[in-house]
């Protein structure tokens, strides 16, 4: 990714962080810092960095060159709440859109 890129994405990044910080400021009557929003960007920007990093690792073992909801459910393996309410959404999308059950652990 070239540097005119990856600085466009973070500062997209940090408007969105922004808003949605702002948001919750208002509704929890406290204040942020541009400080705050900045080192919350940087930590998003970094897990986002990782994440992506261990979905094509998921896809590449697989034998595939496209990152599909199989490697997303991966991702989210060792947070059963997280895993359950993507499992859920995958699953109605794919009944809505007539692709069969979709895939992944099933419920327990």
């Amino acid at each position: 990714m070239d540097d005119e890129l990856r600085e466009r994405l973070k500062a997209a990044l940090w408007f969105s962080i922004g808003k949605i910080v702002d948001e919750e400021s208002l509704r929890l009557n406290t204040n942020a810092t541009p400080q705050f929003i900045g080192a919350l960007t940087e930590m998003v920007w970094a897990q986002i960095e990782n994440v992506s990093v261990d979905l094509e690792s998921f896809c590449r073992h697989a034998g595939r060159t496209t990152i599909n909801t199989d490697d997303v459910l991966l991702i989210a393996r060792r947070n059963d709440a997280l895993h359950d309410i993507m499992k859920d959404f995958i699953d109605k999308e794919s009944a809505k859109n007539g692709k069969g059950n979709g895939r992944g652990r099933s419920k327990k």
